[in-house]
């Protein structure tokens, strides 16, 4: 199944058979294989399982929820995934955007913390950072020194 000894490294190839399982096998909310999982079947280290799973949720396929586990996305509104080009942070500050258009972060609420975003994303704090900066340029969220980012009233989010 996994080629040892090849040029391509074992988490590329592992994200290349989780890939295959999810177009085959499973939909969108469906859970996926567990970093445990992986290393159990394919007998790898931890960091090469998280590795593949990183792989898959920079590609869109996958989101992981801290504690439940990684699920398989839904598509884009053209039924594909996220474009793999798309910038991480990008993709950060549209799912936020997402929440807060659809409830889910209500004016004046906390967004997540930063150390939050960076578990609940697998990206780097410097990632994080650009994504809430994107949204407070947008006027989607304000950040408050030494306090956090709240979601801003409805009457400056764009197109408001």
């Amino acid at each position: 199944m996994l080629n040892r000894e090849g040029d391509t490294y074992l988490y590329l190839q592992i994200s290349e058979v989780i890939r295959s399982r999810i177009i085959a096998e499973l939909s969108p909310g469906d859970l996926v294989i567990s970093e445990a999982g992986i290393q159990r079947e394919f007998q790898v280290a931890r960091t090469t399982a998280r590795r593949a799973i990183r792989v898959l949720r920079n590609q869109g396929l996958v989101h992981t929820r801290q504690g439940e586990g990684t699920f398989v996305s839904a598509p884009d509104a053209r039924g594909r995934p996220a474009d793999p080009q798309t910038p991480i942070y990008q993709l950060i500050a549209e799912e936020l955007r997402k929440r807060i258009k659809a409830g889910e972060l209500a004016p004046g609420q906390a967004i997540p913390s930063e150390i939050g975003l960076v578990r609940h994303y697998g990206a780097a704090r410097e990632t994080v950072r650009r994504a809430v900066t994107l949204l407070r340029e947008q006027g989607w969220v304000r950040s408050v020194p030494h306090r956090g980012s709240f979601v801003a009233p409805q009457e400056s989010w764009p197109g408001a």
